[in-house]
């Protein structure tokens, strides 16, 4: 199918939407939890229940969508019961009422990306390059709120996040109502089981690397704000530093198609693991040069820009006909799911003993490890053995 028959434009407004919320919660999130007088242990378990979640949401929705054979009423319904969960934020305050609220409004969210993904991948059918262009729109969703949402914040004051937050998950509901159903290609391995494909060696290879590396993740994603700002960065140049991986990211999606041609996708993946690996370094060590805090942002590009769209490629590659909901609902619980949570914790447990610099250099280690895993076991399926 090629893109001019996919959808694009109503697959590609969920995706903005999605992530505009995201770029108004993951960088800023932990500043309001911290301005709620939470701990850094707090405040790492609490942003962990986004991962944990991820690891049992998506399979149960993920599992449902493929029972009935329908997605798009399994993304409403998600998204729905997110903003509804959310607002719940106004009614109280303290560890325990947030963590309440958060797990219930996790268990929803995490279920409704890996469903979309599947959707997007059946409208493409076997053009999985045109996936870029599509989620690009995501990435220019996160850099219009984050820019606007940083700038927003140091006027009006961290407590007005909460308030933007249910905002965009308004509109983020409008989008999923445009969400159009996607048709399940029949494959000739459509007799396979889930399980069976998922003990194959280089699939584990492929959710191991992908576990390693969100682990990497756990500091970046818990505490990089708070590091900027204990170094002298304000809220707007957070914003926009967030902006900057993100814009990065962009231009990676873009070129999706000539990177693919050019690149296999194990290739591109193996690329993606090494750059985290020194990235994370730059971050923990570096974090006082304005240069390098630059440069260790542009190399999101790689860090999540090649990864996930080779991870998402590989996925769907591996897991065929109806077993695509539960593929990329098994990559995102494996990876953003049980890999997250444990990189999140872990770095909740270093941050204040161990300090930053040294937090950051955990995660690089798991970067490596994740390279090295993949490096020896991945295989990546052929064009005609996939198809």
């Amino acid at each position: 199918m090629s893109m001019a028959r996919a959808p694009a434009v109503r697959l590609s407004g969920f995706y903005f939407f999605y992530f505009a919320f995201l770029g108004a919660f993951a960088p800023f999130w932990a500043l309001y939890l911290q301005s709620e007088g939470l701990t850094a242990a707090q405040i790492a378990v609490l942003l962990a229940l986004v991962p944990v979640t991820r690891m049992f949401g998506p399979t149960f929705w993920g599992w449902m969508a493929d029972r009935r054979g329908r997605r798009a009423g399994v993304i409403r319904l998600t998204t729905a019961a997110t903003l509804i969960s959310f607002c719940a934020v106004f009614a109280g305050g303290g560890f325990a009422w947030l963590f309440a609220v958060m797990l219930v409004m996790n268990l929803f969210w995490s279920g409704s990306l890996p469903l979309m993904e599947a959707t997007t991948m059946g409208h493409l059918g076997e053009r999985v390059s045109g996936y870029g262009r599509i989620r690009a729109w995501g990435s220019v969703g996160f850099v219009a709120v984050v820019v606007g949402a940083g700038q927003l914040l140091d006027v009006q004051g961290i407590r007005a996040l909460p308030w933007l937050i249910a905002g965009l998950l308004a509109l983020h509901l409008a989008s999923a109502f445009e969400v159009p159903e996607a048709p399940v290609h029949p494959h000739g391995a459509d007799h396979a089981r889930a399980g069976d494909i998922l003990r194959r060696p280089e699939v584990l290879a492929l959710f191991a690397g992908c576990f390693l590396v969100a682990v990497s993740n756990g500091p970046y994603h818990t505490f990089y704000s708070i590091w900027l700002v204990e170094h002298g960065y304000r809220k707007a140049d957070v914003g926009l530093l967030w902006a900057l991986g993100v814009v990065a990211e962009i231009v990676v999606f873009m070129a999706w198609t000539p990177l693919t041609a050019r690149f296999s996708l194990r290739a591109l993946l193996l690329g993606a693991y090494g750059v985290t690996a020194l990235r994370f370094v730059v971050i923990g060590w570096l974090p006082f040069s304005p240069l390098a805090v630059i440069l260790a942002q542009a190399a999101h590009a790689a860090t999540f820009g090649l990864f996930h769209g080779a991870a998402v490629a590989l996925t769907h590659r591996f897991f065929r006909g109806p077993h695509q909901s539960k593929g990329q609902a098994l990559y995102s619980g494996v990876g953003f799911g049980a890999g997250g949570a444990a990189g999140g914790l872990l770095a909740g447990v270093l941050w204040e003993p161990a300090g930053g610099a040294w937090t950051f250099t955990v995660g690089a280690a798991m970067a490596a490890a994740a390279l090295a895993v993949s490096a020896r076991w991945l295989i990546e399926p052929s064009r005609e053995a996939a198809g």
